[in-house]
């Protein structure tokens, strides 16, 4: 036996290149069991809050259920490429604007549990899973931006924080299949990945395609696709060759991903359209120019001086609003600004997300801290941080994602539900920070106080319960009482019994309020004026014109446009309001019962919450 001395086995193992190497593990394999040992428990709570008090396996949002009928549409055969809704609006149908890449993996889940359950079932089954996965995205984002900016003890609240986020909003419980939950994610993926230590090229080749991605799902998120770009362009121009790989990584990322994305979406025959609530040719080309040309730039003057990359970037720049005012100038608007005047003020004044925030406070006052104190919280302590040279380039990272997110909730609440996402990640630091300050001085009375109240602080639906509280007491010291909410009234209107004899009648065409018309596709096989979706403007405005016309002028738009039922719900918000608007007109006259002589009552309704109507010749 030869005895091989250490000096001489280093020497060896040296000699034959097999040298030991730390073993490279990824910044996510430490969250794999806290990440899925929340997911555990909020699958568990989810379960018993949705089975307590259960109503219905689809989200009580207009939008969930409108997302089923079309993933049924799917199912039972209608084309990939094929996004009309042939059952909404006028005769025809609509084109929706919603994307397959959602449809997709909901219609494989029913597919996958109706192998071993009845349709019903696995309709059920799948949404009750598909909005819980969605959460998994939110969980390993949000664990890794506080491990970023405070460690493990900073990754540990980020998941708690992002827990009660998930639990508190509706974007996540089962039946919500709606895009608003993937966004989300997205959105936070891309955050977290522009804020890794050292700006590795994979993290922002993730980030380009979460950006590509979000784009392809809707609309709403392109300015946080912007910021983002403009995150990465403007940390490029500052540190030249040391961003190239990760500038470059994420440009080409991007274009690769939204060119996939586009080619296998759109149909062909759309190639040719503009439109600017979906992904089509011109959100495709200005994604791929304006990436393209900022791959460019980089490629060329990554290594030469300031001046030459802030010359590059501007005709990046340059080249991407040529594109966009000669491709899709209309997309530089409101895609809303062209809805007609009628329907801006019976029915998108009166949509709740898509309140500003004046309307919203003037409405609601209770509601805005819940909606906009914890982002305007999360965004000083960024500035903050960045003041004090504490990890600037993640804090100015989510300073300005934060930023984007709060302006838009100023224009639309729906946007708060991002910058509050958002603040789970700095907040998280911020409590870390004050609870090593509490555990060191455990004696510290105020210390400890601080500790709770930064976790308390952090948390938007603790200053959502606040201001409803505050709002019980102020009307009981009032003597006001608190009316019950329109959603619950209308959920009569809207549910299976209520569409029970709708659904005996024989296939046709149904008038009624825009609120219930996604459930009508639901349960029956009639086409409907009306649905609250913006591409349906020649639908909405018949039913409109027809329910606040006189009877005699009534039965012209409602003949004319094949109606052959008329659904009418009393307690539907917007019957209230035409009947205020119009009050002879005839949702106003139906209202105190008088029924026109060219209506027919259908048996058996008349005391129902939904009551119909059939359309005589």
């Amino acid at each position: 036996m030869t005895n091989t001395s250490p000096a001489t086995g280093k020497a060896g193992i040296a000699a034959t290149g097999m040298v030991d190497r730390p073993r490279r593990t990824s910044p996510l394999a430490e969250l794999h069991r806290p990440v899925l040992s929340t997911f555990m428990v909020l699958v568990i709570v989810t379960a018993v809050m949705h089975f307590a008090s259960y109503v219905d396996y689809v989200g009580a949002d207009n939008d969930d259920v409108m997302r089923l009928v079309e993933v049924r549409d799917l199912l039972a055969g209608q084309g990939w490429f094929d996004l009309m809704q042939y059952r909404l609006g006028l005769e025809g149908g609509t084109l929706m604007h919603w994307s397959r890449l959602i449809d997709l993996p909901i219609a494989n889940l029913i597919i996958l549990f109706s192998l071993f359950m009845s349709p019903v079932m696995a309709e059920a089954s799948a949404l009750f899973v598909w909005p819980l996965l969605t959460a998994l995205p939110v969980f390993y984002a949000l664990g890794l931006g506080g491990g970023v900016l405070a460690g493990v003890p900073g990754r540990m609240i980020a998941l708690a924080l992002a827990f009660l986020f998930v639990l508190g909003v509706n974007r996540f419980q089962p039946g919500s299949i709606d895009h608003h939950n993937v966004q989300l994610g997205l959105i936070t993926i891309i955050a977290v990945c522009l804020i890794l230590p050292g700006r590795p090229p994979l993290a922002h080749a993730i980030a380009g395609v979460a950006a590509a991605l979000a784009i392809a799902i809707g609309a709403e998120t392109t300015p946080h696709i912007v910021v983002a770009a403009l995150i990465v362009a403007v940390q490029w121009l500052w540190l030249g060759k040391d961003m190239k790989a990760a500038a470059s990584a994420f440009a080409l990322a991007m274009a690769a991903a939204l060119t996939a994305v586009f080619f296998l979406t759109v149909p062909p025959v759309r190639y040719g359209q503009v439109a600017c609530d979906a992904l089509s040719t011109g959100f495709y080309s200005l994604g791929v120019v304006g990436a393209g040309s900022f791959y460019l730039a980089v490629a060329a003057t990554s290594g030469q001086i300031f001046a030459s990359r802030l010359t590059a970037l501007g005709l990046a720049g340059a080249a991407t609003l040529g594109a966009t005012l000669l491709i899709a100038p209309q997309c530089l608007a409101n895609p809303l600004a062209t809805l007609d005047p009628l329907l801006v003020s019976m029915w998108l004044n009166n949509v709740t997300e898509a309140q500003s925030i004046v309307a919203q406070v003037n409405a609601e006052p209770w509601t805005a801290a819940g909606f906009y104190l914890v982002p305007v919280l999360a965004m000083a302590l960024c500035a903050r941080r960045i003041y004090q040279r504490r990890n600037a380039h993640a804090y100015g990272v989510l300073l300005a994602l934060l930023a984007v997110s709060w302006a838009i909730a100023l224009v639309q609440v729906r946007g708060a539900v991002f910058s509050n996402l958002l603040s789970a990640i700095p907040m998280a630091a911020l409590v870390a920070e004050m609870r090593a300050r509490a555990n060191a001085d455990q004696k510290n009375l105020r210390k400890g106080l601080l500790f709770a109240g930064s976790a308390l602080t952090a948390v938007p639906f603790v200053w959502a319960l606040s201001g409803a509280l505050l709002s019980m007491a102020i009307n009981k010291v009032s003597g006001e009482e608190v009316g019950s909410l329109p959603m619950q009234e209308e959920k009569i209107c809207t549910d299976a019994a209520a569409m029970e004899a709708l659904a005996r009648e024989p296939a046709g065409v149904v008038a009624s309020p825009s609120n219930i018309g996604a459930h009508i596709l639901r349960f029956t096989p009639h086409r409907v004026l009306a649905a609250p979706y913006h591409r349906n403007q020649g639908g909405m405005l018949t039913e409109l014109h027809a329910a606040m016309a006189e009877p005699k002028d009534a039965v012209k738009f409602l003949r004319g446009a094949g109606v052959t039922v008329l659904a009418f719900c009393g307690t539907d918000p917007q019957v209230g309001s035409i009947a205020k608007v119009t009050p002879d007109g005839l949702y106003a006259q139906l209202s105190k019962g008088m029924v026109p002589v060219w209506l027919e009552l259908v048996s058996g309704t008349q005391d129902k919450p939904l009551q119909l109507f059939r359309i005589k010749p």
